[in-house]
């Protein structure tokens, strides 16, 4: 099948493309190549994926309505993986309209553009973010999510509710994944994987909020890659095609354990002040997977020491890429 996939640059975006190009898809990614964080790091797995023989790159806005419009047509996409996304939740206190136009306007090209060209499957990037303080543990797809704490997370609430209603009014099949904190070989620098792993490699200190005592249902990437792959091919009979599913580990892992994972990996020990919790962040992320599970057949399960190890090797070599 011809599929669009969207921030086909980005962490997931270039690795769901990788698994659609093994698996013999044409595949065309879509990405704006922005500056949110560096550059080569986008043109190293765009790399990655440019010896495909059924690889396209475009670069484009989702903002381009235009552009947009004609792509679809022009293409005739069967399915639609919609990951792009202005990320981070800090940095929407920065730039808000920058969430606007990425993640609420682009949101709406995509919907347009699989509305008129009868699409058979639109999968989106929804987030874990949508949970905000939600007290009950762990997380449930049934559970109200109307009370984001953050712009990001909001825009993220609002992508579940625009599929809804193209759903319900033009029988379009969606589906919105809520990620739970993935990480793993080609992540990105604002990401903690990153951050401490740079820092415990230059023997730099590391900020420990709360103490340590944080969880994070961290998911390596393949295993969210494998859930991507595995729910495109899951269409709701429902009166709206339209599901949500969260796609995390359910296994929520403890700050400390996670540092300790990557010390491991880096072969050196961390140098740590710890901190009180930071304004807007959540003491807990903890995923239920039973819906994802019983659709799909599949719970991810890569250990943080596993997926650690893979991410530190990774780094190393694409430091040495940089210094080239």
């Amino acid at each position: 099948m011809k599929y669009l996939v969207t921030g086909a640059a980005g962490f997931i975006g270039m690795h769901t493309c990788r698994r659609l190009l093994d698996d013999g898809h044409e595949v065309v990614g879509l990405d704006n190549l922005n500056a949110y964080y560096i550059p080569r790091l986008k043109q190293h797995r765009l790399a990655q994926l440019e010896g495909y023989s059924n690889f396209r790159f475009i670069k484009m806005d989702l903002a381009d309505r235009e552009g947009i419009a004609q792509l679809f047509k022009t293409e005739q996409f069967k399915r639609v993986i919609h990951l792009a996304a202005q990320a981070g939740v800090r940095y929407s206190l920065e730039a808000p309209f920058d969430y606007v136009d990425s993640n609420l306007a682009g949101m709406v090209s995509i919907l347009e553009g699989c509305r008129h060209n009868k699409v058979g499957h639109l999968v989106y990037a929804s987030s874990s973010s949508v949970y905000g303080m939600n007290a009950s543990i762990p997380f449930s797809e049934s559970d109200n999510v109307d009370f984001p704490v953050s712009l990001y997370a909001a825009t993220k609430k609002s992508n579940e509710l625009m599929a809804y209603s193209y759903s319900h009014l033009y029988n379009i099949p969606t589906t919105g994944l809520r990620f739970f904190t993935v990480y793993g070989p080609g992540g990105r620098p604002d990401m903690a994987s990153w951050l401490f792993t740079e820092s415990i490699l230059n023997e730099q200190p590391i900020k420990v909020f709360n103490h340590g005592k944080m969880q994070r249902d961290f998911s390596y990437i393949d295993d969210i890659v494998e859930g991507v792959i595995r729910v495109q091919d899951v269409i709701s009979n429902g009166k709206a095609p339209y599901s949500i599913f969260n796609i995390g580990n359910n296994n929520p892992v403890e700050l400390s354990v996670f540092i300790e994972a990557i010390e491991s990996a880096c072969g050196k020990t961390a140098q740590k002040n710890y901190m009180d919790m930071q304004p807007r962040d959540v003491p807990r992320t903890y995923a239920y997977t039973a819906r994802l599970e019983q659709a799909v057949g599949y719970k991810p399960a890569t250990s943080i020491q596993e997926g650690m190890k893979k991410f530190v090797t990774w780094y190393k070599e694409f430091q040495k890429e940089l210094s080239a």
